[in-house]
């Protein structure tokens, strides 16, 4: 498999293009027009504390990171022809197992011949890439950063309406598709045959398919039949300039069209290169020894970002089964160094790991309960979590260490805010470093990283990363002031990293970028140690019918965390006074409760059953007061349904991320009858 980065930045010497890091900051300067932030200043501010005042920390020397060709692919493949490929979980017989991809770094020939059929092509074209995480999909990625062809990724749960617009918005030339897409794909020929002329199955092809693909004038290939097209002739490379658009992703959208977000040479290279700083920063460094489990989707900037940074260090990369349910024992079976979440993922491993806990003899909880309060008070003195506790996590966290493969040293959790027990929890059981981070597609992932080991900044998503400048802007209608004590404001990035504008629409670009920042749309809080809180989004915030307005995400991160919820959707209408919700209960709790309380039936009629609804807003009520909730920020009344939320109905995207609009829509008739009955 060709390396990441090899070829973007193949022309970028050290002489031309090279990023200088710094040591990451805990304060920072003032960015004129608001309360800001810079990443990566010279020297750094530490807020005052135990009446110190402010004191300059220590700062490394400069260091230049070059981003020629990291892993120099050309030059290590004939050196280490037996070096290790990406590995794939899958099922031989009971026994699940690492099959290690036959000859995978040796088949650079074939390689050879999907660069060949690429030079047939105008440089700048784009090619689509549609299917789930596997080794396939890497190949083709890379294919096109070699040939300086714009790669566009198009998430495996899309149905024939958004692949269609997808490639007739993006004009694809070619397509890249998973064997079991290619009849979603022939849907759409009707529209894209326009643009799309060739498509190549990481599979196999049919007959039928072939003949479908021909009477729409489309040439059509089987993996094996596209990669010795070229031949075996070695190929020349064209220039690379930092400008040129890499890739455009095309945002999962919770309202509307998705937009394509186009994203440059240079910022794909500058987050690598932060990437690494910000690992460095916390005494830690990828290397070829380390292991990643692909399973978040590779349309997705999070783990493309990931697996970029891990292919460029020369690491081992290995796909998930594809089922949720057995993602925990993909995760042991690989033994990862590094697993980077979302937080629905890593709160179901919460869960489960609670619940397992719960069901433990009284002699295991006893202990349990003993080695985690003194290790979580010893880690909020400032101690490191592999000094905190070494007996308790050999006699205890050992073991949960081990489900989870017994490698991790590195957790990382993005897209949506991580609940504070949640990062509480994994801290101090799975003895690794819990980093939450933040950024958007059109700041090419990561903004911010919290420090591991400064337990105050558990619940915040850390200071900037080195290459970015931040600042918060006020929201006046949503009460946030920038400039108060304690700043609050819409979340401003500026820098090299961000996105080159949404393809095909300047309109929406000018509305998100103002002199150089880009307006996230998340409210963010500046904490005293230099790090920021997500508190809001702009867009998700309503009135209640008594004036008060309801940051809806908070309320869900609190509510969340309970153990008897998988998921939850808060929702108020502004003619009422008093908030509902939708739950979708967690199955094994739930029927612990009603076995405990005579309450019997199916998962169903569990969830219509009066008596767990009662249950469920005592459960909500409780956990509000304990957060010390004001009156209308209870929920009232709540609809069960035993049925996750999910992409098939269109409630949430590929990221877990709700789709509220739809979900108003689809659960309308609940809602009405909840609050019919509720008054």
């Amino acid at each position: 498999i060709v390396s990441a980065a090899t070829f973007l930045p193949s022309i970028l010497s050290y002489s031309s293009f090279a990023l200088v890091s710094y040591s990451r900051r805990l304060g920072g300067d003032e960015v004129p027009g608001g309360v800001g932030r810079r990443g990566g200043e010279c020297r750094a501010v530490v807020p005052e504390r135990a009446g110190q005042g402010h004191r300059p920390a220590a700062v490394p020397a400069r260091r230049r990171l070059p981003l020629g060709p990291l892993p120099r692919f050309r030059g290590e493949v004939p050196q280490q022809p037996d070096a290790r490929s990406p590995a794939s979980c899958r099922r031989q017989g009971r026994r699940l197992c690492l099959d290690d991809l036959q000859g995978g770094l040796r088949r650079r020939d074939q390689a050879r011949g999907l660069h060949e059929q690429f030079r047939s092509q105008t440089e700048g074209e784009r090619a689509g890439i549609y299917g789930a995480n596997c080794p396939e999909w890497i190949i083709s990625m890379e294919a096109c950063n070699a040939l300086g062809v714009c790669c566009v990724p198009l998430y495996d749960t899309l149905g024939a309406n958004a692949v269609e617009f997808i490639t007739c918005h993006a004009e694809l030339l070619i397509a890249f598709v998973e064997e079991k897409k290619i009849g979603e794909l022939l849907k759409t020929c009707h529209a894209t045959s326009k643009y799309l002329k060739t498509i190549v199955s990481f599979g196999g092809v049919t007959n039928d398919q072939k003949e479908e693909a021909k009477n729409h004038g489309l040439s059509i290939f089987s993996w094996e039949e596209f990669l010795i097209t070229g031949g075996g002739e070695p190929v020349d490379l064209p220039e690379k300039k930092k400008s040129d658009i890499c890739t455009i992703m095309y945002t999962s959208g919770t309202t509307g069209d998705p937009k394509g977000v186009m994203i440059s040479n240079e910022s794909l290279l500058i987050n690598l290169a932060g990437a690494d700083s910000v690992v460095q920063s916390i005494g830690e460094a990828f290397d070829q020894d380390d292991v990643y489990l692909s399973y978040l989707p590779l349309a997705h900037v999070f783990d493309r970002m990931f697996e970029e940074v891990f292919i460029s260090h020369g690491s081992r990369i290995g796909f998930w089964r594809g089922d949720v349910k057995l993602l925990v024992d993909d995760i042991a079976a690989l033994r990862p160094t590094v697993f980077c979440a979302v937080p629905r993922v890593l709160d179901r491993i919460y869960s489960g790991l609670t619940t397992k806990i719960s069901a433990g003899g009284i002699l295991k909880k006893t202990l349990f309960n003993l080695g985690y309060k003194m290790k979580l008070d010893s880690m909020k003195k400032g101690i490191k979590h592999e000094k905190a506790s070494p007996f308790f996590d050999k006699l205890v966290f050992s073991k949960v260490k081990e489900r989870l493969g017994g490698k991790i040293r590195i957790i990382v959790s993005g897209g949506a805010p991580l609940a504070v027990a949640v990062e509480e929890f994994l801290r101090v059981v799975t003895c690794a470093h819990v980093v939450q981070g933040y950024g958007l597609t059109e700041t090419c992932a990561g903004s911010f990283a919290a420090i591991p080991n400064e337990f105050s900044m558990a619940g915040t998503v850390g200071p900037p990363v080195p290459h970015i400048d931040v600042r918060l802007e006020s929201v006046s209608e949503m009460g946030y002031d920038a400039l108060a004590s304690i700043p609050r404001g819409e979340v401003c990035v500026k820098g090299s990293v961000l996105f080159s504008g949404y393809y095909k629409r300047e309109d929406l670009t000018q509305e998100v970028l103002t002199d150089g920042w880009f307006h996230t749309g998340d409210v963010g809080e500046w904490q005293p140690n230099g790090a920021l809180k997500i508190i809001d989004r702009k867009k998700n915030i309503f009135k209640l019918s008594q004036g008060e307005y309801v940051a809806v995400e908070n309320l869900e991160n609190i509510y969340g965390v309970l153990p008897e919820i998988d998921s939850i959707w808060v929702y108020g209408n502004s003619f009422e006074s008093f908030l509902i919700a939708v739950i979708n209960p967690n199955q094994q709790a739930l029927e612990n409760w009603a076995g405990q309380n005579g309450v019997t039936g199916s998962l169903a009629e569990l969830c219509e059953n009066a008596k767990t609804k009662e249950h469920f807003i005592a459960e909500l009520a409780k956990a509000a007061k304990e957060k010390k909730l004001k009156g209308f920020e209870f929920v009232r009344a709540v609809h069960l349904d035993a049925v996750p939320f999910d992409m098939e109905r269109d409630l949430i995207t590929p990221t877990y991320k709700k789709k509220r609009p739809q979900m108003l829509k689809y659960y309308q008739g609940a809602i009405d009858a909840l609050y019919k009955s509720s008054k």
